[in-house]
């Protein structure tokens, strides 16, 4: 669970002025927030960044998300049954970047103000998207698993999907970049565990069974790198350089053991919070960055006790 003090840290850790909250009303106004999924840590954490924005600019919010993050189906449902109930304004963070623009053409055909969070839409309607650099962020893990195996060998990745903007771009951003700038490093291949930890298990040790010389995998998601550092684990391999995306006890503590070598950290509280501060600033006729960009960290042993990183990690 996310303590008070890395709670506070991590909303510090946006470096943005505050808006002024909105007038207290008999009714506060209605945002919901619609997320990718529910299991993960990660989402435990945005959902409590959002919390405190609502605290803070007096708003009342509704954080959901489907069972798992292929439901693709289940989120348009629940985003279908938020406008029902005419929100203020929403938050949304796309399965899949293009199914819901049906609805999100709804929202705004009714002056709902969406705001898209975690994962865009291919779409313009959103007035901005909170989110991480996503293809930046893998192009600096490419970089670090570059550093890390000699900038030669093979290595694969276990991709969270292939249908929502940051699968897309984590994948992309890490392909891409080693492609453009390291040359001796050979990708043998993508695989797709669904953010779910037990089928990134079995992906991964397809992977690592089927290249045994293998001397790298990337883990683009929470689920992902559980699935890869339980893979690791239960086949015995030593030697292979795992690199992952977000935080979460298991990954912390596989970092610190050294069975993982290092990780990107988003800053999931700011994405909440930030995702809930552009849904007022767009109620009182503000103009929006169409990218609040929340930031990403790169970690590992060295540095993950200290204070700028620990602020945006969580349990």
């Amino acid at each position: 669970m996310l303590s008070r003090r890395t709670l506070l840290g991590a909303v510090a850790a946006t470096a943005m002025v505050a808006l002024a909250p909105l007038a207290h009303a008999e009714d506060q106004l209605y945002i919901p927030l619609i997320s990718k999924g529910f299991q993960h840590q990660f989402w435990q954490a945005v959902k409590a960044g959002a919390e405190q924005a609502a605290k803070d600019f007096n708003v009342k919010i509704t954080f959901e998300g489907p069972d798992n993050e292929t439901m693709v189906d289940k989120q348009i449902d629940m985003l279908a049954a938020a406008l029902a109930n005419k929100p203020a304004a929403i938050g949304f963070a796309a399965l899949d970047s293009q199914a819901a623009i049906p609805l999100l053409q709804q929202a705004a055909d009714a002056k709902i103000p969406v705001i898209a969070f975690d994962s865009g839409v291919d779409s313009d309607i959103p007035l901005a998207t909170a989110t991480t650099d996503n293809v930046a962020a893998a192009g600096l893990a490419a970089d670090k698993m570059a550093e890390l195996i000699g900038d030669a060998g093979k290595v694969a990745v276990v991709a969270h999907d292939q249908t929502s903007r940051t699968g897309v771009d984590r994948r992309d951003g890490f392909l891409n970049r080693i492609k453009e700038k390291h040359p001796n490093i050979e990708v043998v291949t993508v695989q797709y565990g669904d953010g779910d930890q037990l089928k990134s298990t079995e992906v991964a040790k397809a992977i690592l069974t089927a290249n045994p010389d293998i001397k790298g995998i990337f883990a683009t998601n929470e689920g992902s790198i559980i699935g890869t550092i339980n893979a690791v684990t239960e086949l015995g391999v030593k030697g292979v350089t795992i690199i992952g995306y977000d935080s979460g006890k298991v990954q912390k503590e596989a970092i610190r053991n050294g069975v993982e070598a290092g990780a990107i950290t988003q800053n999931p509280v700011g994405i909440g919070y930030e995702t809930v501060k552009a849904a007022v600033g767009a109620l009182k006729g503000e103009k929006l960055p169409k990218i609040i960009d929340t930031g990403f960290y790169w970690y590992d042993k060295t540095n993950i006790d200290d204070p700028k990183i620990a602020a945006v990690l969580y349990d």
